[in-house]
């Protein structure tokens, strides 16, 4: 139905694709949609990453970002993916029962400027035919702004939709096929999207949330081929060495091996040894003291309780910083192997 209006709609002064790619002089951008629907439905169910790379790379710019705007029943939400989890997000779509997808723009308004092409349509509908869990079209009705690249490959380089409102339609003959079954009916009149978003689509959203900041480590495991953790070991390392040990300061490399080193061969002084074992038997001949001068017992035991507040004091300052110290390292190790175990999860998604 798309193509047949479209073409209609469109003169024929516009080049087939397999033609030879167009100037952006005269292609127009609601016409690279019109494109990108069909790339959609040239997909198959064996379409694989490979594919969905290749579908991202001819329409979307290397720094591209896609952000999607609606409001579920706790609220509004925004969500914003970089270049490398656009593909995922198509497919996603589609692994959520969705067998067609087409976006169809109505009185759509063109601005053009120095290196790029503004698409304001806000009259934009995404239509999506599900399969499963039952036959149903769903028509995501709201704004799309689209900001593409004024030149040859005109690929899009801003793809933001602000969802409105959605509808679901179920076939009439569905309905009478099962009208004497209730459950059947009461089946059908529950909804199988929110704000026409699959439970697929807003689950991996909820984890872009995870995995965008962590490009940086994605990007490194894919350019040196290394484990996820020694990722992060490596990437923690370096902005803790700009943080830590600026121009002119010695550098982190040689600051741990020689904090750990005096850690280790720092002697804990043995005056404050002994004070814990010494004390007790000072106790007991206060004790006997006692009975024969309360004074000067009161006295001993006064100094003796100084004499071992001084020996506390003395033993461990000196190396209290550097037990700090240690102590921060080690929660800092806990909280990476944390991170290793919700990025192997990732790494293994994407």
């Amino acid at each position: 139905m798309l193509d047949r209006d479209m073409e209609s709609t469109y003169p024929s002064s516009f080049t087939e694709p397999d033609m030879g790619r167009h100037t952006p002089y005269v292609v127009q951008p609601d016409y690279r949609i019109y494109e990108l629907n069909k790339r959609l439905q040239t997909r198959t169910e064996d379409s694989d990453n490979l594919w969905w790379d290749a579908f991202a790379t001819e329409f979307f710019e290397d720094d591209a970002t896609l952000t999607l705007s609606f409001c579920l029943e706790d609220g509004p939400k925004r969500y914003t993916i970089g270049r490398t989890l656009i593909p995922r997000y198509f497919s996603t779509i589609f692994e959520g029962g969705v067998t067609d997808l087409y976006y169809v723009l109505k009185h759509s308004k063109e601005s053009y400027h120095n290196s790029s092409i503004t698409l304001d349509c806000d009259q934009c509908s995404m239509v999506t035919q599900h399969g499963k869990p039952m036959f149903t079209k769903v028509c995501t009705e709201g704004r799309l702004i689209l900001e593409f690249t004024f030149d040859d490959l005109m690929r899009i380089k801003m793809w933001h939709f602000t969802i409105r409102h959605y509808r679901e339609l179920v076939p009439r003959s569905i309905l009478a096929m099962h009208a004497q079954d209730p459950q059947v009916l009461e089946q059908l009149s529950k909804n199988i999207t929110r704000m026409g978003l699959t439970n697929f689509t807003l689950n991996y959203l909820r984890l872009c949330v995870i995995l965008e900041p962590m490009q940086e480590l994605m990007s490194r495991h894919k350019t040196y081929n290394i484990s996820p953790r020694d990722c992060l070991k490596t990437c923690l390392f370096q902005k803790w060495q700009r943080m830590v040990a600026p121009p002119g300061r010695t550098s982190q490399s040689a600051v741990i091996p020689f904090l750990l080193r005096h850690t280790a061969s720092t002697p804990q002084p043995r005056s404050a040894r002994p004070a814990h074992n010494a004390e007790p038997t000072r106790q007991q001949t206060n004790k006997r003291r006692k009975r024969k001068n309360s004074a000067s017992s009161t006295s001993n035991s006064s100094a003796g309780n100084i004499n071992s507040m001084n020996s506390k004091k003395k033993g461990p300052a000196g190396n209290f910083s550097l037990s700090s110290q240690l102590t921060n390292k080690l929660s800092a190790t806990f909280v990476l192997t944390y991170i290793h175990i919700t990025a192997g999860s990732c790494f293994k998604k994407c």
